[in-house]
């Protein structure tokens, strides 16, 4: 069973995946509208992963005896001044999501509860991840500097990163 501190801070934990789904979701339509596929592809396999985050901490939270509550959906921006700032943007919040899963972490052995902090490690590992590539594509986009050839070429290579990243996903789930 889960305490009530416990509790609430997995729920703040849902609203704050389901608001990066909405995040990568506008940001992806935004790419999308300028001619980006490639962007906005890797930005729409991304929302998806975020709202899987969430929809995972719904049914732990539901199976450990709690209340997952679904968060209501806050209106992102629907304009970014560039890829690049799209980008550091997605750096940013990946740090803050990090923070917050440490600070869920910090909860779970404060209240004892090891089977959630057990859980957690995951979303430890997932955020090691997230930001190391959020900041490979940041040191890109920096590389690249006004290029349009540069930034072509980054498009599509996320293309290809996006389809290979939704092909792994499709087959870790025909092995379910």
């Amino acid at each position: 069973m889960l305490s009530a501190n416990v509790s609430k801070a997995l729920n703040k934990q849902i609203e704050l995946e389901g608001s990066s789904s909405q995040y990568y979701l506008a940001m992806a339509s935004w790419a999308e509208t300028q001619g980006l596929n490639g962007v906005s592809a890797f930005l729409y396999t991304h929302a998806d992963e975020e709202r899987m985050h969430m929809l995972k901490l719904i049914k732990f939270v539901n199976e450990r005896g709690g209340h997952g509550v679904v968060p209501p959906l806050k209106q992102p921006p629907t304009t970014f001044k560039s890829v690049k700032v799209v980008f550091e943007e997605i750096l940013k919040h990946e740090i803050k999501v990090t923070d917050e899963i440490n600070n869920l972490v910090d909860t779970t052995l404060k209240e004892k509860d090891y089977t959630t902090h057990n859980f957690l490690q995951w979303y430890v590992s997932e955020q090691i991840e997230e930001e190391a590539l959020a900041r490979q594509i940041v040191d890109k986009l920096k590389l690249i500097g006004d290029d349009k050839g540069g930034l072509y070429f980054f498009d599509r290579d996320l293309e290809v990163l996006a389809a290979e990243s939704t092909g792994a996903e499709e087959e870790k789930g025909k092995g379910k």
